[in-house]
């Protein structure tokens, strides 16, 4: 997942505050607009020289490990991962998917063959051997893994052809929904552009543990998102992608698609863990996404107000809110309530909004 500084997703209020290693790579990959380009290129001509090909990747992947590294790939790990250099064992769970196996087969790749060129990637903005260096170094590998699994040229092309259909894109290339939108996200070559997505992974309870984009979209760091985000409503209907037309305070509408997506370990009575999995992209792009049809474009009032969560949204009427919004002062007034559940004095006359409570 980003870097030092304040970065192009951060808001003004979130600046100053101290970032976490994992934070910093979230901000690594924001300012490179989630798109690497030698990695990428790099990952593609490997893939050519493999014959990567749907349904025939682990294979692909099992000869080039074992053929150039005399690395032993077993499906007996009780990690999903884990590789020992010693005796050059790759141990996959085998409760991953095929997709998943291969995808932890090609980040192993990257990190036997590419090493020099992810240590030059993350010295770019860390020191050696720090552990925002370490946790770069590890997420450009798995960036040059989706990449070499899914070869740029080929999967724009599909994803142009589909319009951007997700659910026929994982059924072609054999990939998980989190894999795919992912991998959409990335598609920022110069002149081979797809579609500049924003992606974000959340819980049910609004913590957000993916969030990358190759847009301008803004992501709070303070705390909680926006309840009225459809990565929400996707808890409620596993299985279906969701879709909503999304404002932002500054009047910027978004194409939003969201689906649950669900991991269990397999075993009766095992937790599982269960995500939102959320891909948009700016209005000006929606029509060429197929989950556009239908949907009035130019009509910015049929857009649901979104912000980037209550303590920093501008929306200060929204009868959402569930704090006080950072720097407004509040209007305490014991004769009247009203349907805003934190007045404040920069809000016009509530007396036509008053309840009865």
């Amino acid at each position: 997942d980003s870097g030092s500084g304040a970065g192009a997703g951060t808001t003004s209020t979130d600046r100053g505050a101290p970032r976490t290693p994992h934070e910093e790579i979230r901000e690594f990959f924001y300012r490179r607009r989630n798109y690497l380009h030698d990695a990428d290129t790099a990952a593609e001509e490997l893939a050519a020289r493999l014959g990567i090909r749907p349904g025939e990747v682990r294979a692909s992947l099992g000869s080039r490990l074992a053929d150039r590294h005399g690395v032993r790939v077993t499906a007996d790990g009780d990690s999903p991962h884990h590789y020992d250099p010693a005796t050059r064992t790759l141990r996959l769970s085998p409760r991953l998917r095929p997709g998943q196996q291969a995808f932890r087969m090609a980040t192993q790749l990257a990190l036997l063959e590419h090493g020099d060129e992810l240590s030059r990637y993350a010295g770019e903005d860390f020191a050696e051997d720090s552990t925002p260096w370490r946790l770069a170094r590890i997420g450009v590998a798995n960036y040059f893994a989706a990449a070499l699994i899914l070869p740029y040229t080929g999967f724009h092309a599909a994803a142009e052809e589909t319009r951007y259909d997700i659910e026929r894109l994982t059924d072609r290339f054999g990939l998980g929904h989190e894999t795919v939108c992912h991998r959409l996200s990335t598609l920022q070559r110069p002149r081979l552009r797809g579609v500049p997505f924003s992606f974000v992974r959340v819980d049910r309870a609004g913590n957000m543990s993916k969030r990358q984009s190759a847009t301008g979209f803004h992501f709070s760091r303070a705390g909680g998102t926006c309840p009225l985000w459809n990565v929400y409503e996707a808890f409620a209907a596993p299985g279906r992608i969701h879709v909503q037309i999304a404002a932002m305070p500054d009047g910027q509408r978004h194409l939003w698609t969201a689906r649950a997506v669900t991991r269990s370990r397999g075993g009766w009575g095992e937790p599982g863990k269960t995500f939102a999995i959320g891909l948009g992209c700016e209005i000006r792009h929606a029509s060429r996404l197929v989950y556009s049809d239908g949907l009035d474009l130019d009509n910015a009032s049929a857009a649901t107000p979104i912000g980037m969560g209550c303590r920093v949204c501008e929306r200060l009427t929204c009868p959402q809110r569930a704090v006080p919004p950072l720097g407004e002062r509040l209007t305490v007034d014991e004769n009247r309530s009203t349907f805003v559940p934190y007045p404040t004095t920069r809000l016009p006359d509530q007396k036509n909004s008053s309840s009865s409570r």
